[in-house]
């Protein structure tokens, strides 16, 4: 989660044109979006949910959770920070019972979140194929390809299989976990009227239905695009940003919009929304819950993918051990 309110924001409010072209590049090679009409929680706290998601030792769970150089919070930096799809950012919406002339409608704030779960189905089948480096042809897990003591550098470049699915894995997770913070998904309105300024919040407590990522790994887009469409809720939104929305375009302000920093993140305990009830609470709750089940289909993916000499097995082991050459052995 990023962006903590009532603070300023953490980023300046519009990338360099450079790094603004490179960064639309990775996402177009990330996920096809739809066609038609079609930010988060600051790295203390994407530390403190992935560190309770994740049953992991603690050399390898610091390579992913630490809150300056984990992979769960690579995509907080430049310039993956200004687009809003690696946030969960801009699917803002309110119904005409709530805002009669809302400026946006609810198929647009949709293929914001359709391109949101889509960043992450890329990134869930990068890190599947990614893992094939971990283990040899006969199941034995390899030294050079799973040793940490080097720091991992989380850069898209080419590197030791272990920092590749971490990579893969922390980037597509970030986002997820940005949606519990950034959405209404599982909080409350504050008392009296809903509106732009009090969005509706839906109080869901179970895990988000959409973001089934694991099975959405091996459907044809297009067809996991419309299941996203059928079930997302009418009344849910998250914030108005400005950063890049799935087109390519940065809103120059938020005007007239729910607006992230002001009306719905809970990126922080201090923030407006998370003062109301214990939405704070529900935020990180469910995104802590989230990863733990995104961890247990990414094991099972890759128990179901590389069955022989059980080398998807030993893949998971390598995955969560420190020293997985003594931990896992074959035979």
């Amino acid at each position: 989660m990023k962006r903590p309110s009532p603070a300023p924001p953490a980023r300046p409010d519009a990338a360099p044109p450079a790094a603004v072209l490179t960064a639309l590049t990775v996402l177009a090679a990330l996920v096809v979006l739809p066609s038609g009409p079609a930010h988060a929680f600051t790295g203390d706290q994407h530390e403190d949910i992935t560190r309770r998601a994740l049953p992991w030792q603690p050399a390898t769970l610091a390579a992913m959770a630490d809150a300056r150089d984990g992979a769960i919070n690579a995509n907080d930096k430049s310039p993956y920070f200004h687009l809003g799809p690696l946030h969960c950012d801009n699917a803002d919406y309110l119904s005409p019972r709530h805002a009669p002339d809302y400026p946006r409608t609810r198929d647009q704030a949709t293929t914001e979140l359709v391109a949101c779960v889509g960043t992450s189905v890329a990134r869930f089948r990068n890190a599947v194929r990614a893992a094939d480096g971990l283990v040899d042809a006969d199941g034995r897990v390899r030294a050079d390809q799973t040793d940490l003591s080097a720091h991992c550098t989380w850069d898209e470049r080419p590197a030791p299989a272990k920092c590749a699915v971490l990579e893969q894995l922390g980037r597509g997770w970030h986002q997820l976990e940005d949606f519990y913070a950034h959405s209404n998904w599982a909080d409350e309105a504050a008392p009296g009227p809903t509106g732009v300024a009090n969005p509706p919040g839906l109080g869901r407590t179970e895990v988000v239905p959409f973001f089934d990522i694991r099975r959405y790994s091996g459907m044809e887009d297009e067809d996991w695009n419309r299941e996203v469409r059928a079930i997302v809720p009418e009344d849910l939104a998250s914030g108005c940003y400005p950063d890049f929305d799935s087109t390519g375009v940065e809103p120059a302000d938020c005007d007239g919009r729910v607006a992230h920093n002001r009306d719905l993140n809970k990126d922080t305990p201090a923030s407006t929304r998370s003062r109301t009830g214990d939405n704070f609470r529900r935020a990180t709750a469910g995104a802590a819950a989230e990863i733990t089940r995104q961890w247990k289909a990414f094991e099972e993916e890759l128990r179901a993918a590389y069955p022989e000499n059980r080398r998807g097995a030993r893949m998971v082991c390598a995955l969560v051990r420190d020293d997985p050459v003594a931990a896992c052995p074959s035979g």
